[in-house]
């Protein structure tokens, strides 16, 4: 979520498996430390984690979609993205009138990058 976080700013929050319904009479105070959920907020989106499944059993086939205010943070979200990872698809002029670009970050994870949609009259 570190990487996130460089790539999207906001305030990082964790929850350990410690005091979760998780946690458990016995359990190791290594596995109580591990992470839980984590959670990234800025003014614009709430980025919700969770590792609760074995990635090997459950393959990634979600893309995530952030919607953008401006070109400016459209090319920093996309560029901090695609840091250690593959551009999938170049910022452009989309056909439906915004500018779209795609990426697959250093986790394998897809994501959608759009600016907002055009208001039209």
């Amino acid at each position: 979520m570190y990487f996130y976080q460089k790539a999207l700013g906001g305030e990082l929050e964790f929850q350990t498996v410690k005091g979760s319904f998780f946690d458990s009479p016995g359990r190791s105070e290594e596995a109580g430390q591990k992470i839980l959920h984590s959670q990234l907020v800025n003014d614009h989106i709430v980025l919700f984690a969770s590792e609760m499944v074995v990635p090997e059993e459950f393959p990634n086939t979600t893309f995530l979609w952030i919607n953008c205010d401006s070109d400016e943070e459209i090319r920093k979200i996309h560029a901090g993205l695609a840091e250690g990872g593959k551009v999938t698809a170049e910022l452009q002029q989309a056909y439906w009138g915004t500018t779209f670009g795609a990426v697959v970050d250093q986790f394998g994870v897809s994501w959608y990058i759009s600016t907002l949609p055009i208001k039209r009259a």
